[in-house]
């Protein structure tokens, strides 16, 4: 049965059971036992394909395969002579796709239009067999309906989701009457009078705060932006390192949502041209619990908020989980193990060093060690570190945080980041009387920490006595595992990468896809890379005034450091990740 069906006909439990059988799929003993099986009055009402679905039954077109909701979704699309559409909730309009019909329109026929375009609208359906509701839509829009199949748990979650969604906006939206910019607006200049904002209180911003916290924990975001416009605010997810454009509020809604967030982080919502910052603290429906860091920003039309979140569970994964294995895991767990000396982090915002350092503390932070840290904020609260956060307008900064912890007995101290010449003199003061001192640095590579410390106006003979080493890092999208595929290797693009060092080219290569799992991405999470220079006997001599980056460079290079790009290099090779993907996050060697 193939093409537009004429009759109509509703999917239910026994004539799927029999169709499934029929074609193959299916053995009758399996689908008589699901047919026989006592259903509840929820199970009962579910689509028919989650029920069977549920029962785990074996594919018999794929032995050793279950049944599942997308074999049984792709089987019926082919059925039916429609395409199959895996509902991607980042890439939908939400507000134009729950204005083409209503919600009770959308529930009773099963459908959820997933694209509207001017001319032409995408309805996914999970009864393809039921088409009366197609003439209405088209008189209603005046526009030609595109039919495709979707997974039912899909259609029936994202219809609840996205309707719920559009009425707390629109809720919102209708408190004020009409558009407003808000107080710190910098066109406010040119009017007269404004608007009361909605009520940052009221249960329509509330449910929209609630959504979008979900929908970024749903999404693996490790930021929401918050970006307000001239008429309309982006709200924007960075999911794997790139950012996605999630959603546009109204002017209003956008300043009364960012108001719930300050109230929530125990910011002052009244004061609006100053930055701020704050934290939250909420439970995921896994029941796991999450900080976010909030950050405001005053910009020409409104303030600006960046959530950041942290996800404690990052603290109990292995080094190997993070991408740190074989010789550099060898390496930093030597530099790190030593009772004294200076352990330094580089690598720009966003590369993974808080991560690394928290890991390492974690590890570190035994019942027969004081673990102690001073930061610029908190970035996590864990309970086996004495924490400590910088107050500058009480002159409380990283050097006077320093100074303090040396009077608390410390055995271990973490510097959120020697940013000057105090601060560093600080930490190599610790380290010279019996101190583990980590702290991070904002340098392209491991060697030009050297530099960088000296540049501050460390003299070099303190360098070279207090240093335990310096590991650089980046954060490279890894490939899918689900959807990713085998190319031959680029001679061209491979010695581009490793270039200027000889490093023989693999065999295989993998390249991205695109899939369901990966959002079309063809990557899916993150490993560090990292470049690690111990400071050791044949590298101290090279460390002076004047130092040689390039000669130092090279030495490391024969005791074993990897460049960036060399350890992305094996990551390619494992076939982790991409040519291009490593070449885009990572410095040429010597820059």
């Amino acid at each position: 049965m193939s093409g537009e069906v004429v009759v109509e006909r509703q999917l239910d439990l026994s004539n799927v059971l029999n169709d499934l059988v029929a074609d193959g799929l299916l053995d009758r003993m399996d689908a008589n036992g699901i047919a026989g099986t006592q259903r509840s009055r929820e199970q009962a009402l579910l689509h028919p394909f989650a029920y069977i679905a549920g029962q785990h039954p074996q594919n018999l077109l794929e032995p050793g395969k279950q049944l599942t909701l997308e074999a049984l979704t792709a089987w019926l699309a082919d059925k039916a002579g429609l395409e199959v559409a895996h509902i991607d909730p980042l890439s939908i309009n939400v507000t134009a796709v729950t204005d083409v019909m209503s919600f009770q329109f959308a529930r009773r026929h099963n459908i959820l239009c997933i694209d509207a375009e001017s001319d032409e609208l995408v309805i996914a359906t999970t009864q393809p067999f039921m088409t009366s509701w197609i003439a209405d839509l088209e008189q209603t829009t005046r526009k030609q309906i595109r039919r495709v199949v979707a997974n039912p748990l899909d259609v029936a979650k994202y219809t609840v989701e996205f309707y719920s969604l559009a009425k707390s906006v629109f809720g919102a939206r209708g408190q004020t009457g009409e558009s407003r910019s808000g107080v710190s607006n910098f066109e406010q200049l040119l009017q007269i009078g404004s608007l009361k904002d909605p009520d940052a209180q009221d249960q329509h911003i509330i449910n929209i705060v609630d959504w979008l916290l979900q929908y970024a924990f749903d999404q693996r975001a490790s930021d929401i932006h918050l970006e307000p416009r001239r008429e309309k605010g982006k709200i924007r997810f960075r999911i794997d390192g790139v950012l996605h454009q999630v959603y546009e509020l109204p002017d209003q809604v956008m300043t009364a949502v960012t108001s719930r967030l300050k109230i929530l982080g125990r910011m002052n919502v009244a004061e609006k041209r100053r930055p701020q910052d704050g934290r939250v603290k909420t439970v995921t429906p896994e029941g796991n619990e999450v900080e976010l860091r909030l950050s405001t920003l005053p910009t020409a039309f409104g303030e600006k908020l960046v959530m950041r979140i942290f996800d404690p569970d990052v603290l109990l994964r292995s080094f190997v989980d993070l991408g740190l294995s074989g010789d550099d895991l060898k390496h930093w767990e030597e530099m790190t193990g030593r009772p004294h000396g200076i352990v330094l982090v580089t690598g720009p915002t966003g590369s993974g060093k808080t991560t690394t350092l928290y890991s390492t503390l974690k590890r570190l932070a035994t019942e027969d060690v004081n673990v102690s840290t001073v930061e610029d904020p908190i970035e996590m609260v864990e309970p086996s570190f004495n924490q400590s956060q910088v107050q500058p307008k009480i002159d409380f900064d990283f050097a006077a945080g320093i100074r303090t912890l040396m009077r608390q007995d410390p055995d271990i101290i973490m510097v959120g980041e020697i940013r000057d010449l105090e601060t560093a003199e600080m930490a190599i003061q610790a380290a010279l009387t019996g101190h583990l001192v980590l702290s991070s640095l904002h340098t392209n590579d491991a060697p030009s920490a050297i530099t960088r410390l000296l540049d501050l106006g460390v003299p070099a003979h303190l360098i070279k006595v207090t240093l335990n080493g310096v590991m650089a890092q980046r954060l490279v999208r890894t490939l899918c595992q689900h959807c990713k595929e085998p190319v031959p290797t680029e001679k061209g693009a491979w010695d581009s990468l490793v270039r200027p060092w000889k490093v023989k080219s693999p065999e295989q290569l993998y390249r991205p896809v695109g899939c369901l799992e990966c959002r079309n991405t063809g990557y899916l999470g993150r490993q560090g890379l990292y470049e690690i220079l111990p400071i050791n006997e044949s590298v101290r001599p090279l460390i002076s005034t004047d130092a040689d980056i390039s000669a130092l460079r090279i030495q490391a290079m024969k005791e074993g450091m990897r460049t960036l790009r060399l350890s992305g290099a094996q990551k390619v090779g494992a076939g982790l990740t991409s040519v291009e993907e490593v070449m885009r996050v990572a410095p040429e060697s010597g820059k």
